[in-house]
């Protein structure tokens, strides 16, 4: 049987593959959580390293106390000083403190948190240097993170502030289910206060963009969670979603986003409308992230949309409660790996394929515009 050869995979040289591995930085998270644990499991199969070279701004010294933990005392990584030095197809570790740690297990201390900011840091500072291609953060404590230097109350808006964005977008994602969270991790009460026109309509269009140039996906519809029970029933429960909710949705659908809405969050999840949709906007935080850990717990992915940086992180926390006793699962730190990949990769054919559409168009502006001069000076009367 004859062959298609355009199904082939053409064959690419060591240097050509080596090209497209990418710099994964990895931020330690809190040394006494399950960070360590998920990470080791995650590149103790050898074939994570195919398409990436991890990078993690941690301490050798700890990796050691987890590998002993987890029985993974055969896990082999190499110490460098700096992302210049790191290896492919190696977990590579760089060291940003020397010193002896003292590990509390599943205890939240202040050297945890400590640890936590310095390594994340560190992480940002190559990144935005151009040394690294992508970000994996892993589980903190946002209180004993807390600091003159990180007064965030998560990483989101650390990252946001870091990288001078004006607005940015959490998206929990799984599979097909992308859910962002507009107001990310502010109280409840808080939450009709700050809840106006301009930020729905600025996070509905991070959310639009992200879902085009970060997951391919041409064009999304994104439905809109209602504040209220049952949407307001007209005002009879609350006038949020009738005064200020679904204008902004209008305005958004008639600035060329597809969005819909604002649906009542139970029966929008319960009877299954969200699988008729690409994004989900919650507008608060238990609203988008309860459903999606009823759905995804193990699997789930955390990623910033609207930074000029990619960063994801697992959907988990620091899980304190089942540190060290080699019980926690890496799927959604794996899968956090896998998506910073895709969305380096997704990003790099979308800008390529709107510089060639840019580029094809000015060309056609320049033909036509030859083509005008040519009929004016054909149009002009002998003399």
């Amino acid at each position: 049987m004859e062959m298609n050869n355009s199904r082939r995979t053409p064959f690419r040289s060591r240097r050509e593959r080596e090209d497209d591995n990418i710099r994964l930085g990895i931020s330690q998270g809190d040394v006494n959580g399950i960070g360590y644990e998920v990470l080791l499991k995650c590149f103790s199969d050898t074939r994570m390293f195919e398409n990436c070279t991890p990078i993690l701004y941690g301490s050798s010294k700890v990796a050691s106390y987890h590998k002993k933990l987890i029985n993974a005392t055969d896990f082999p990584f190499i110490n460098i000083r700096t992302v210049e030095q790191a290896e492919a197809s190696k977990f590579n570790i760089l060291n940003i403190i020397q010193d002896e740690v003292k590990i509390d297990i599943g205890q939240p201390t202040e050297i945890g948190g400590r640890l936590a900011a310095m390594s994340l840091d560190y992480a940002c500072h190559d990144l935005m240097n151009g040394k690294l291609d992508a970000l994996v953060t892993n589980p903190i404590n946002k209180k004993n993170i807390q600091s003159d230097k990180f007064n965030f109350p998560g990483h989101t808006e650390y990252l946001t502030n870091k990288f001078g964005v004006e607005e940015s977008l959490m998206i929990m994602t799984c599979h097909d289910l992308h859910i962002g969270i507009m107001t990310n991790h502010l109280s409840l009460s808080q939450v009709p206060k700050v809840l106006n026109r301009e930020l729905i309509l600025r996070k509905l269009q991070v959310m639009d963009s992200s879902l085009k140039r970060d997951f391919g996906i041409r064009m999304p519809k994104i439905a809109v969670l209602a504040l209220n029970p049952h949407a307001g029933d007209r005002g009879l429960i609350g006038t949020e979603d009738d005064s200020i909710v679904a204008p902004a949705i209008r305005e958004a659908f008639d600035n060329g986003i597809l969005a819909f809405g604002p649906y009542p969050a139970d029966g929008f999840f319960g009877n299954g409308t969200f699988r008729e949709f690409d994004g989900v906007m919650a507008l608060y935080h238990d609203q988008g992230l309860i459903p999606f850990k009823l759905m995804s717990f193990t699997e789930g992915v955390n990623f910033t949309a609207g930074l000029p940086y990619v960063r994801t992180s697992p959907s988990h926390g620091t899980a304190y409660e089942i540190a060290g006793k080699n019980i926690a699962s890496a799927q959604s730190f794996r899968n956090a790996v896998f998506l910073a990949m895709d969305i380096i990769r997704n990003r790099r054919e979308f800008d390529a394929l709107s510089a060639n559409t840019l580029r094809a168009a000015r060309r056609e502006n320049i033909v036509d515009e030859d083509i005008t001069k040519k009929k004016k000076k054909d149009d002009e009367p002998a003399i």
